[in-house]
């Protein structure tokens, strides 16, 4: 039975690659690279995308849900891996992508009583709330699907597509590539335009270190094993997922419109370039290091006076396509994207006076920038991550991480009734990120999403916007 506000499943359907296309009747596989294996275990992403829509229940049925699942057959003869799954077959050395005629996406038909215009707005809501708009990953000992779909319809106010992907497979560049061309065959016939179409050569992803192993191990905790050895480890496959989430979280959504980050700039920049004894490098001010240390300095102190205090470190990942040589395609499906870490507990670090905390977060994540700059020597970088990430399993850490870019550009996702009214990554309330996305009105501002129990939001809020107003 639906609890109050939750979504309650009216069906429970699958929808294959549209069987016209002579590829949807053939096996297709690919390989995990190095970048896969990097996020091997991770926690699922959650995405919501809500569009308001004044259609009785009837009506959507009969005309949008339709549209929607053909549309979604359409696209996923392009994206044939997404129908399929992530499993390990006994003569692979390492997981694979397997799709197999007959596969299918698992897609819930839902329907809410929720208040939409609360969930679809910036306002501080029960994390729960919204949590049962998001479907689950199917796991079991031999594999996992790759990505799971609900639509939930709130009767005469709009829907929500929720869509959770294995992020062993897909970055979020890719996930919004697949959105995007879900929404555009919604409007248009096929085919794609050549920026939507997927690239799956993994050839242009060099790899003679083994560095996709080195992750591996370190996921399942087995340094130095064999392949066979860590293919019949248990729960292999195993992954957390929302049920696995506190239920005393709140999550709200702040903006910074593209006046609060020239205002920032400037306040960075009139402290930065005061005298000083010692020589300082030049700050990379761009509006995602400024609005990303705007919420950290917020986040540090509205969690600063818990009897649980956990060490905060901070860390981000960057878009590798373009930073490769060669470079990669733009529209290479999977992942590649790098990570940033500073693994340096920043309570200790930063300044105490309040003023100054700011700044020196900005300079943290300003030369976190430029390192990415300089030339990657992948297998250092993965052995360093590796021995940091293992020794810091047992510490009671929280790791601020960034989900989303305004890149992505995903208030574009216009399946034919309009811009969608907000986009969330709910999944961040497990993985103590923060998610950024460009803001809906087109401003050039920044959303960002974060989760925090009741008496650390409202800290939040208040040094949030005290923080702007004295600009």
């Amino acid at each position: 039975m639906a609890t109050p506000n939750s979504a309650k499943i009216l069906e429970l359907s699958h929808v294959a690659p549209f069987t016209d296309s002579p590829d949807s009747a053939a096996e297709f596989s690919l390989p995990l690279t190095f970048f896969d294996t990097l996020w091997f275990k991770f926690a699922p992403v959650e995405r919501l995308f809500f569009y308001s829509l004044s259609e009785s229940k009837a009506s959507f049925f009969n005309s949008v849900l339709p549209k929607l699942k053909h549309s979604l057959s359409l696209t996923l003869q392009y994206f044939l891996p997404l129908a399929g799954s992530l499993t390990w077959p006994q003569d692979s050395p390492k997981p694979i992508l397997l799709y197999t005629p007959g596969d299918a996406v698992s897609v819930a038909i839902a329907e809410s009583d929720a208040d939409f215009d609360l969930l679809a707005g910036n306002h501080a809501v029960e994390a729960s709330v919204s949590r049962s708009l998001a479907p689950l990953l199917q796991v079991s000992k031999t594999g996992a699907s790759v990505i799971a779909l609900q639509i939930t319809v709130f009767p005469n106010s709009g829907f929500c597509i929720g869509v959770t992907t294995h992020h062993a497979v897909l970055d979020g560049k890719s996930t919004t590539m697949f959105l995007k061309s879900w929404a555009y065959l919604c409007k248009e016939n096929p085919p794609l335009l050549q920026e939507l179409t997927p690239l799956y050569d993994r050839t242009v992803i060099k790899d003679p270190s083994g560095v996709d192993m080195l992750y591996l191990n370190m996921w399942l905790r087995n340094p130095g094993t064999t392949s066979s050895d860590l293919r019949n480890s248990p729960n292999v496959f195993e992954i957390s997922q929302s049920s696995d989430v506190l239920s005393d979280l709140i999550r709200a959504t702040f903006e910074l419109s593209r006046s609060d980050i020239n205002q920032l700039r400037q306040r960075v920049s009139s402290s930065w370039d005061k005298p000083s004894l010692s020589p300082k490098p030049k700050l990379h001010l761009s509006t995602f290091v400024l609005t990303f240390a705007y919420m950290l300095d917020c986040i540090i102190k509205a969690t600063d006076g818990d009897e649980t205090k956990r060490k905060v470190y901070v860390g981000f990942t960057a878009d590798f396509r373009n930073r490769l040589d060669p470079p990669v395609p733009e529209n290479y499906f999977g992942n590649c994207v790098g990570t940033c870490v500073n693994f340096e507990e920043l309570r200790e670090k930063l300044p105490r006076r309040e003023e100054d905390s700011f700044t020196a977060l900005v300079a943290m994540i300003s030369s976190m920038v430029k390192e990415l700059e300089k030339n990657i020597d992948v297998k250092r970088e993965a052995e360093e991550l590796v021995s940091k990430f293992t020794s810091m399993v047992s510490e009671k850490v929280y790791g601020v991480g960034v989900a989303g870019s305004p890149r992505f550009g995903v208030y574009s996702t216009d399946f034919g009734w309009g811009r969608p009214k907000k986009v969330d990554i709910v999944s961040i309330e497990k993985t103590g990120a923060i998610s950024m996305a460009e803001s809906r009105d087109g401003s050039s501002g920044v959303e960002v999403g974060l989760a925090l129990k009741k008496h650390q939001m409202d800290l939040f809020a208040s040094l949030f916007h005290k923080g702007l107003g004295s600009l």
